[in-house]
């Protein structure tokens, strides 16, 4: 129990002076991964009974499908093709040319890991997170348009990323079977299936809680509650069908606002309060797994972060911005905000817990936790310095240039 106590106190603690953090270099999610690093110089925290993975992995992706819903929820269609396209952009030909690089990088860095496992670390570490990214996209000092970018940019890269990351799993599974038929079972199985049970349960769930309000059989307090209901529901349904959960939970944050417009209302209210604990206790426990894995890390999974935080996603976020009338300033910084957090650590664990038993395996997890730890200190304490920086170049802009036109 000693590190569900410090969990709770670290939560307290964050709760006491979270206003005064907010003016500081030191986010949530390195306070709490911090916490869980310290933990582990505990003698307790090494034969806590609790601490075993599985129960890691089901508040994770608990805490994933939930963010996945709620990305989906909040998120107008319309938003995708407004805005000029950036969106668009970072979502296509900045995301695949992310994967592409990444998988090259591993394997250059990497040469005992097959192109299949390459891809699998690639697509683990393609999606950004939205948490670690919060203080770019709630400041002023940053252009809307290019916020709202990158808000929609990791608000649906992360169940993008879902698809790839299956289709490199199931092709580095395949034994006498051809790519063509692993591939159309599990386009059938995981992604079929799951975007079956995200359009039902979400459109049915969105056209029941319109219709108890519009009845007035439903408190209107208790609106979060029901629509948090219908994610869990997609887990669930997906657990017994063999269908992916984050695809369903995905495809059912945009199935739900077919019949409740406010879905993203209520659910943006529930994750920036009580669904935040996922996300604290995610890094918590990240935290103690990256300190009892800290002596396996080697030189070249530092390099592989660096590449994939640097190279791998710059590059191609410049490639998708060309003719986009921005200036070189916002390329860089765009590029440079691209934290890896939270998606990425629930679908490591994903991949872990499907007990694929690839040879690469220890080689793709130390590459994730070194990625995401550089990450989440990196972006965290450069977030407020590279804002008032950023200010002061496009303050010089004109002010009919591409960075303000909504």
């Amino acid at each position: 129990m000693i590190f569900l106590v410090t969990f709770i106190l670290t939560v307290f603690i964050y709760s006491l002076i979270s206003r005064r953090l907010e003016t500081t270099i030191l986010t949530a999610p390195i306070l709490f991964t911090l916490a869980g690093i310290a933990l582990y110089r505990l003698p307790p925290a090494f034969s806590d009974p609790e601490l075993k993975r599985q129960g890691f992995l089901l508040v994770a992706e608990i805490g994933l499908v939930m963010t996945l819903f709620t990305d989906a929820a909040r998120i107008n269609l319309k938003s995708l093709t407004s805005n000029r396209n950036l969106p668009i952009r970072l979502l296509t030909t900045g995301m695949l040319l992310t994967i592409f690089l990444g998988t090259l990088g591993g394997m250059w860095l990497f040469p005992s890991l097959s192109w299949q496992e390459a891809g699998i670390l690639a697509a683990i570490l393609a999606p950004t997170d939205a948490g670690l990214g919060m203080v770019i996209v709630n400041s002023p000092y940053v252009p809307n348009r290019i916020r709202q970018a990158l808000n929609v940019e990791a608000g649906l890269n992360d169940g993008l990323s879902v698809p790839f990351l299956m289709c490199f799993i199931a092709m580095s599974l395949q034994t006498s079977e051809s790519a063509g038929a692993v591939l159309s079972r599990f386009i059938g199985e995981q992604i079929g299936y799951g975007c079956l049970i995200g359009i039902g349960i979400g459109a049915i769930g969105g056209w029941l809680l319109t219709l108890a309000t519009r009845k007035q059989w439903m408190n209107e307090s208790m609106q979060q509650m029901g629509l948090v209901a219908i994610p869990l529901l997609c887990a669930l349904a997906s657990e017994a069908s063999g269908a992916s959960m984050f695809i369903a939970g995905y495809v059912s944050g945009f199935a739900v606002q077919l019949g409740f417009a406010e879905a993203g209302r209520n659910s943006v209210e529930f994750t920036d309060t009580w669904g935040q604990l996922f996300d604290f206790f995610v890094f918590f426990l990240f935290g103690l797994l990256v300190a009892r894995s800290w002596a396996q890390f080697e030189w070249q999974h530092f390099y592989y972060a660096v590449f994939s935080l640097t190279l791998a996603r710059m590059l191609p976020v410049a490639l998708a911005l060309l003719g986009s009338g921005l200036s070189r300033a916002t390329w860089l910084f765009m590029g440079w905000f691209g934290p890896r957090g939270l998606a990425s650590i629930v679908l490591g664990l994903v991949y872990l817990e499907g007990q694929a038993h690839l040879p690469g395996e220890t080689t793709i997890k130390l590459a994730l936790m070194m990625t995401v730890i550089i990450s989440i200190f990196s972006h965290g304490l450069s977030a407020l310095p590279g804002i008032n920086h950023y200010a002061k170049i496009i303050r010089r802009l004109p002010a009919d240039a591409a960075e303000y036109h909504d």
